[in-house]
């Protein structure tokens, strides 16, 4: 009797696992001490055909090297390149030969309902693919780095079962093209992952480049917020940005930003979400003057703040 063909959902699936599983490598990574665990602390995705990987910077911690186990069972040592705990991202680099790179996606394409597939090596058990859909989008994720503490915008959340094995994973659309790269479990059925867009690849770049990101700070911390009818027909949006707190002698502050000003334009672009801002918090903008627009007693606002530079204490 002849075999049944696969449904068109696990046709899917499976497709996006053979592209990727030889892809994601499995990461041990030393203890403070020096020895190696005996299993796998996370995993990586092949991001370049020179042996760059991504991976998250939780993953790496504050060591310097490890062992990449890769899909056909050979395994290489690794360094790190540089890591970004503020969107929890690190770059290491094996010195031999890896297969062939993912293909990276964007993130910012995806809807709610989407399906997507998380693959992964936890504790080195490599191949190890599990679906879902996208359950949410416009996430925040937590992220801390000495005092500094920052918000990871637009996180996705996936039904995607993850195990803490598949940190640094591949979150993948119906393509297998990369869309994010898995980063915490937050709960039985529940995870998130780090999205590829514009600002990540900023990141990445940053990281393959310096070893580092280095970032402007102004000093404030906003939320989200829905704007009235009027404010939509005004602005032609629906949401927008609202300085929740200012930090006292920060550039916002010396600049005259106000909390509770509803923020409308930076560096003459809009701004109606935290990604709108933070995007433009990288090395250009320190040092610079930044025009910011604000709406306060129903007129526009500007103010001019002079981004310095973010010191991790």
């Amino acid at each position: 009797m002849a075999a049944e063909p696969l449904d068109a959902y696990s046709q899917i699936v499976a497709g996006v696992a053979a592209e990727l599983t030889p892809r994601v490598a499995s990461l041990r990574v030393p203890h403070p001490g020096g020895r190696l665990r005996g299993e796998g602390l996370g995993s990586a995705v092949i991001y370049t055909p020179d042996g760059f990987l991504l991976t998250n910077a939780h993953v790496v911690g504050g060591s310097d090297q490890g062992v990449a186990l890769f899909s056909d069972g050979t395994s290489a040592a690794f360094r790190v390149v540089g890591a970004d705990p503020l969107s929890d991202l690190a770059v290491v680099r094996v010195d031999s030969a890896t297969p062939n790179p993912a293909t990276l996606g964007e993130a910012d394409d995806l809807v709610v309902g989407q399906l997507v597939v998380a693959v992964g090596s936890p504790l080195g058990l490599t191949g190890s693919v599990t679906a879902g859909v996208v359950s949410a989008l416009g996430r925040s994720l937590p992220t801390r780095e000495g005092m500094n503490t920052r918000l990871v915008e637009d996180v996705i959340q996936t039904d995607a079962a993850l195990n803490p094995g598949n940190s640094g994973g591949a979150l993948a659309d119906s393509r297998a093209r990369i869309v994010g790269i898995n980063t915490a479990v937050a709960g039985v059925g529940l995870g998130l992952a780090v999205p590829i867009n514009a600002t990540t690849r900023r990141i990445i770049s940053a990281l393959m480049r310096d070893g580092q990101v280095r970032r402007a700070y102004l000093g404030i911390v906003s939320v989200p917020f829905p704007l009235t009818e009027p404010l939509q027909r005004r602005f032609g949006r629906a949401t927008g940005l609202r300085v929740a707190e200012v930090v006292p002698g920060a550039p916002a502050d010396r600049a005259g930003l106000r909390r509770r000003d509803p923020l409308i334009t930076a560096g003459g672009h809009p701004v109606a979400r935290a990604q709108d801002l933070q995007k433009l918090m990288f090395s250009e903008a320190i040092g610079r003057p930044l025009a910011i627009t604000v709406l306060r007693n129903g007129a526009l606002v500007d103010v001019i703040a002079e981004p310095t530079a973010l010191v991790a204490a």
